[in-house]
């Protein structure tokens, strides 16, 4: 019996087998040596000074245990905390050089509100302009914090806009808002998420949630694409009525 030509290999074919198989996210070691070659290209001396960092602690703990005794006990606490040491002055060069990399691009502002850590939650874009200056939404023990990007003058009339409507349904609940950017009264990028944890805690976690579920009653926000926006973008034109 004839065997059954084989179907030709085609793109399409190629690529519906690719999208089949989803690509599998890249490990944590991997995300750490990606972050690292960032590191070492902006800033060099990062990461020899977390390396002098462990060994430091490590020949401290060393010296520990000759000078009392149990170097064994003393090396073995050490190695972790030498580790750890060095590892969190790397992280933080890592979270400096980020916020450098995303100073001036719009959107800095909304990536950095998406990294909160603790009781927060971040509404991108629920205000914005064709010059593309943008009020993001982030709801916390604070209350409600309105974070602009662009233009101070535009952004004015735009978070007061949001004020209004946010203030239908938060009631007495108090709403700050913030400006990103280097010039006076304004934030700078890498201040942003240490401004808004110094904001002073108004609410319970009950009353978060209570917060939360309110402004769900008003109209969806418009959808913003996540992370820095390209410079030079404008925004879509709405669609003329019919």
């Amino acid at each position: 019996m004839a065997k059954k030509p084989k179907e030709p290999q085609t793109p399409q074919a190629g690529a519906a087998r690719g999208a089949g198989g989803a690509e599998k996210p890249p490990g944590r070691l991997k995300q750490i040596g990606m972050v690292a070659k960032v590191v070492h290209k902006q800033s060099p001396r990062s990461i020899p000074i977390a390396v002098l960092i462990f060994v430091a602690v490590v020949a401290l703990s060393v010296g520990g245990g000759f000078l009392f005794g149990g170097w064994l006990y003393w090396l073995t606490l050490g190695i972790p905390v030498a580790f750890l040491a060095g590892f969190v002055f790397f992280t933080r060069s890592a979270q400096k050089i980020q916020y450098k990399m995303l100073d001036g691009q719009l959107g800095a502002g909304m990536a950095v509100l998406e990294n909160m850590r603790g009781d927060w939650s971040v509404e991108p874009g629920v205000a914005a302009n064709r010059q593309m200056d943008i009020v993001h939404r982030a709801v916390g023990r604070p209350g409600v914090v309105l974070v602009g990007e662009g233009d101070p003058g535009r952004l004015r009339g735009l978070i007061a806009g949001e004020k209004k409507r946010v203030a239908r349904v938060a009631y007495n609940t108090p709403i700050y808002d913030v400006r990103v950017g280097n010039g006076e009264s304004q934030v700078a990028i890498g201040d942003l998420q240490r401004h808004l944890v110094k904001l002073p805690r108004n609410l319970n976690k009950a009353e978060v949630a209570e917060l939360r579920y309110r402004l769900k009653a008003l109209p969806a926000a418009m959808q913003m694409p996540k992370g820095p926006l390209p410079r030079g973008v404008k925004m879509p034109k709405s669609p003329k009525a019919r």
